[in-house]
């Protein structure tokens, strides 16, 4: 069985050395080096394991929007509350109407502004938080696996520095 898996994931990367000697032959453009292309893959395997690991159904947007309510400890609106998430309007609005559905955040009209929503975690989401936070702690170190400290330093430094 392990013999069967080496000989395709070696048959895979033979494959792709093979796509890559013809794509820099034919056009001097390789695929496999392009940072959009490699940010996408990274990102796959990230969902991956986010997926399986997750607790509570929620996604990795889900989770970020219920833990910046959860630290805000105030009511927060919408709006501000996408920025926090570098969500857009439409996207904010559907995940904060999914977490609501499940009871995990308030919404009320705000009394200053009739026209914004202030938001608010619940206590059934406060908790789905604090038990979330060391399966998202693991979730990172298993994303994180392939690469030492030194490397994991770098890469988080790097990847905050393009944001």
């Amino acid at each position: 069985m392990a013999t069967r898996a080496g000989n395709r994931q070696h048959e895979r990367h033979a494959s792709v050395a093979e796509a890559t000697r013809k794509e820099e032959a034919f056009l001097g453009y390789v695929l496999d080096e392009q940072v959009g292309f490699l940010l996408r893959k990274a990102y796959q395997r990230h969902m991956t394991i986010f997926a399986k690991n997750m607790i509570g159904g929620l996604t990795p947007t889900q989770f970020s929007t219920l833990f910046r309510l959860f630290a805000e400890r105030e009511p927060i609106s919408q709006n501000a509350l996408g920025r926090l998430v570098a969500m857009d309007a439409a996207t904010t609005k559907g995940v904060i109407s999914r977490l609501e559905n499940n009871g995990l955040i308030t919404t009320e009209r705000d009394p200053r502004d009739k026209r914004r929503y202030l938001l608010r975690s619940t206590e059934k989401g406060r908790t789905l938080v604090r038990d979330a936070i060391p399966v998202v702690t693991g979730i990172t170190e298993a994303t994180l696996e392939p690469l030492d400290e030194a490397e994991r330093q770098t890469f988080m430094t790097l990847l905050a520095r393009l944001c």
